[in-house]
């Protein structure tokens, strides 16, 4: 409502110098006016107790009704009008495809409380920056799939987002499987620039395509692969068994992440490589990203006004046709 009145603004302002008449009209009605009738004097009852009706006390809001009137009277001449504003956007947007690692070391306790629900909040926050461009998401552990291809509908793919966890398909750690069902994706998009963002955290020991040739076909697509890598340095508290209830059972293990292996796919597809020990580096490194990759956008501005001084006219003759019915029906005087 707050955000509604702020859009309004007056065509004549100096009307509202009118305004200066509502105090003199109080104190017309209220302190001059019944001082300028002659009176008549009768017997003095003030000895009895006096209950006032209910028409004594409405009687006495009546010129109310008249001040009102030239309030909106006022208004209505400022001539006030509401700001329409329309806004035409054009811009080159980027497709983006996020590639996310589902293996089980995403349960890792070196994040609070997991790699993977940090992962998957950053995320998010990240694709609400990017309102202009399309963006999908594939998932890879010991297999990969697209969870979401591309889309400009952000709200489903950050409920994509929230809805990830370990198990979805069989563990591993496919990183060329990830990064070419990513590039599959993108290969016959027209956008103006196409990256992918590469999470993962572990060694690429399975699946049946290396993840340098995946970079190739990046590369061969002008596909821009920005890699991250996430864990602590040195040992962190990772899954090392699963029973048979599906529980996880947790001990200390060395953190490897194939930093070689990163660094080439962005190098072969001129990205860049980042390493994410805690949750403020993992911010940072998708805020470095959203700065480098830049959506050129054109916003054209139009606006319209729309003339709002009628209802203030009508509420005006509203006031005065209510207070004169009033004064010739149940608040009618003899003079």
């Amino acid at each position: 409502m707050i955000e509604y009145w702020n859009q309004f603004h007056f065509d004549n302002p100096w009307w509202l110098l009118g305004m200066l008449l509502v105090p003199v009209m109080v104190w017309w009605q209220y302190f001059k006016r019944n001082r300028s009738y002659p009176r008549i004097r009768i017997s003095d009852l003030s000895g009895l107790p006096i209950h006032k009706t209910w028409k004594e006390r409405l009687y006495t809001f009546l010129p109310i009704l008249t001040i009102a009137a030239l309030v909106c009277f006022v208004i209505a001449m400022a001539r006030p009008q509401l700001n329409l504003k329309e806004e035409k956007v054009k811009a080159d947007g980027i497709d983006i495809m996020m590639v996310m690692d589902l293996s089980s070391s995403m349960l890792s306790k070196d994040f609070s409380p997991d790699r993977l629900e940090v992962s998957k909040v950053v995320a998010q926050e990240f694709v609400s920056k990017r309102k202009y461009d399309r963006i999908g998401l594939v998932v890879f552990s010991g297999e990969a799939f697209t969870q979401c291809p591309v889309t400009v509908d952000h709200n489903i793919l950050t409920d994509f987002i929230g809805g990830l966890h370990v198990g979805i398909v069989q563990d591993g750690t496919a990183i060329g499987m990830g990064l070419a069902t990513a590039v599959n994706r993108l290969k016959d998009s027209e956008a103006k620039s196409k990256i992918i963002i590469l999470l993962t955290d572990g060694v690429n020991n399975t699946g049946y395509i290396n993840p340098l040739t995946a970079a190739e076909i990046a590369h061969q697509y002008n596909v821009k692969v920005y890699t991250i890598g996430v864990g602590s340095m040195g040992s962190a508290l990772s899954p090392v068994n699963r029973g048979l209830n599906g529980e996880y059972y947790f001990a200390m293990s060395r953190v490897e992440i194939d930093t070689d292996l990163l660094k080439k796919i962005s190098e072969m597809t001129s990205g860049q490589y980042y390493r994410a020990t805690d949750r403020a580096s993992l911010e940072n490194i998708y805020s470095e990203i959203d700065r480098l990759e830049k959506t050129e956008i054109e916003v054209e501005v139009y606006k319209r006004y729309k003339d709002e001084y009628r209802m203030f006219l009508v509420a005006g003759l509203g006031f005065l046709l209510l207070g004169f019915v009033l004064q010739q029906t149940i608040f009618r005087t003899i003079q």
